[in-house]
């Protein structure tokens, strides 16, 4: 069972999606799309099939967003939907909402294509501190691994690899250069947004606690995060004890409490902070 969170917790994710959302929408309206950025991500992807089909760009985004939020549905079930849904909902509205109604700068287009990243990078950021996900171009590389089994690290390397391509055919080589300005801006902020507050990237945590096959399957299903199993021994009391070893986003470690309070409340739980990390999941494998 996926922890119950408090109506307090609720409320501000709630409220960190909302914001998080408007804050992209406002990148989209002010940047993306008047500047033809090729930042990547569903407005990206709309920049770069405008000059083929000739589709308004905010109706391209919005047409592309629910594709992907219905395929993302089918395919990837009930927990894509949940932590997607209520950001593609927010966004299709605040996109429709923006459009043609924000004030756009008088920039060049190497400060719009940074800007849009800051802004971008900050929106989404809220919206993943939340629990929530955007969605977006990070639907078909989940898609192709559920079916191939195909690293989701090497799908997304050959996602962006073919909008890159798409942008190029339909811009040239400059406004590709100008478009990975507003992509590396945007994961910089994201990892920003996600550390604040917290002492440390990532927290290892080892867990005893004799509901150690559930707490190690909750944590598998829910957080997509690996588990150890260590074997340890009681020192006053002799008893072999099975011992969780995980680690943890710094933004996934409260979730990560709630799991195992909702398993086992008498669970003994050592943290530490992990400042330096090396394999799937965290230097690679997760798109921001």
């Amino acid at each position: 069972m996926k922890p119950k969170k408090s109506l307090l917790k609720q409320a501000e994710n709630l409220a960190l999606i909302l914001i998080g959302t408007f804050f992209l929408c406002i990148s989209v309206q002010m940047f993306i799309l008047p500047f033809d950025i090729l930042s990547g991500g569903v407005a990206g992807i709309a920049v770069a099939l405008e000059p083929f089909f000739h589709i308004d760009k905010t109706l391209a985004v919005n047409l592309i967003t629910v594709g992907l939020l219905l395929i993302g549905t089918a395919v990837l079930g009930r927990e894509f939907f949940l932590s997607t849904c209520l950001s593609s909902v927010f966004y299709l509205i605040f996109n429709s909402l923006l459009a043609g109604r924000i004030t756009v700068p008088r920039v060049e287009p190497v400060l719009a294509s940074f800007y849009s990243g800051l802004l971008g990078g900050f929106g989404i950021g809220l919206v993943m501190r939340a629990g929530a996900s955007t969605g977006g171009m990070d639907v078909p590389p989940l898609v192709i691994h559920k079916f191939t089994g195909i690293p989701v690290s090497t799908l997304v390397l050959i996602t962006d690899g073919l909008t890159v391509l798409l942008g190029y055919f339909a811009y040239g080589i400059e406004a590709v250069l100008i478009g990975l300005i507003s992509v590396f801006s945007t994961g910089y902020i994201i990892r920003r947004v996600l550390s604040m507050g917290e002492g440390s990237t990532a927290k290892s945590v080892q867990i005893i606690s004799d509901s150690w096959q559930k707490i190690a399957d909750e944590i598998q299903t829910h957080l997509s995060r690996g588990v150890t199993i260590l074997e340890g021994t009681g020192g006053w009391s002799k008893e072999q004890k099975k011992v969780l070893l995980c680690v943890v986003s710094a933004r996934q470690y409260s979730a990560l409490l709630e799991i195992i309070n909702e398993c086992d409340e008498k669970a003994f739980v050592i943290t530490t902070d992990a400042t330096d990390m090396h394999g799937e999941g965290f230097t690679y494998g997760f798109r921001i």
